[in-house]
C-alpha cells in the first residue's frame, strides 16, 4: 500500500462521510471538512478529496442532494452496497451480510437499525476504526465490487469517482484474476434469485434489513 495505517485511516473515515446523503449537517461542516483533507499526508488522494469538496461545497444543497439520489440510489450499477456486485440478490448475498455483520459486532460496531453491512460508507467506517488486517479486510474482499463501482462512477462523469479513486489509491493493486472476474461481472451483470431471499431478510441477524436495497428501474435504467 501506498500510504501508512494512520493515513489509510484517515482517508478511509473522511471518504465514509463523503459517500453519506449531503444533508445539511454535512454541507454546513464545510470547513471542518477541508481541514480533515487538508491533513491527509498522501497527496493524489489529498487532491482527489479537495477537489470533490470543491464541487460539493460550491453546488447548490439541492442540487447535491439530487446529483446524490440520481448517482446512487437510481442507478443499480452504481449502488453503494457491496455485495450486490458479487452476488445479486441471491441466498449467497444473504450469508455474505450476515458474515459481515458477525465480523463488526466482533470488533464491537453495532449497525443502526435497518442498516445493511455492505454499505460502502460502513465498510470504510470499520476499517478506518479496526485498522489494517481485519479492519480493512472487507475492503479487499469486495475489491471487485469496489472496481466495478469505480468505473461506473467514471463513466457517468460524476464528481463522486473522485472518492472511489481516493480509496482505490491506497488499496492494494488488483490482480489479473480480479481484472478477469470484473470484466465477466461488467458483461454479465450480478446473479439473481428470488427464492428463499425472504427468509433470509428477516432472521435474528438481519431483521429488518432487506436484500435488494435498490428501488424499481426503468428497463433503459436497469440497462445502465
Amino acid at each position: 500500500m501506498s500510504a501508512p495505517p494512520a493515513d489509510r485511516a484517515r482517508i478511509f473515515e473522511l471518504v465514509s462521510l463523503l459517500l453519506t446523503y449531503p444533508d445539511a449537517e454535512l454541507l454546513s461542516a464545510g470547513e471542518q471538512l477541508r481541514a480533515a483533507a487538508a491533513r491527509i499526508a498522501h497527496e493524489p488522494v489529498r487532491q482527489q478529496v479537495t477537489e470533490f469538496l470543491d464541487w460539493l461545497l460550491a453546488a447548490a444543497p439541492v442540487e447535491a442532494q439530487r446529483h446524490y439520489v440520481q448517482t446512487f440510489d437510481l442507478r443499480r450499477r452504481s449502488g453503494l452496497y457491496l455485495t450486490y456486485y458479487l452476488h445479486g440478490d441471491t441466498r449467497r448475498r444473504g450469508m455474505a451480510l450476515l458474515i459481515l455483520k458477525q465480523r463488526y459486532r466482533a470488533h464491537g460496531l453495532r449497525l443502526a437499525h435497518g442498516e445493511l453491512p455492505d454499505l460502502l460508507p460502513v465498510v470504510l467506517e470499520f476499517a478506518a476504526q479496526i485498522g489494517p488486517g481485519e479492519g480493512e479486510a472487507p475492503l479487499r474482499q469486495h475489491r471487485q465490487g469496489i472496481e466495478l463501482l469505480r468505473t461506473a462512477l467514471a463513466e457517468a462523469g460524476t464528481p463522486y469517482r473522485l472518492l472511489l479513486d481516493a480509496v482505490t489509491a491506497v488499496l492494494p493493486d488488483i490482480t489479473d484474476a480480479d481484472r478477469a472476474a470484473i470484466a465477466a461481472l461488467a458483461v454479465a451483470g450480478p446473479p439473481a434469485e428470488t427464492v428463499g431471499l425472504e427468509s433470509l431478510g428477516h432472521g435474528p441477524d438481519l431483521a429488518g434489513a432487506a436484500l435488494a436495497p435498490y428501488p424499481a428501474c426503468s428497463p433503459a435504467e436497469a440497462s445502465r
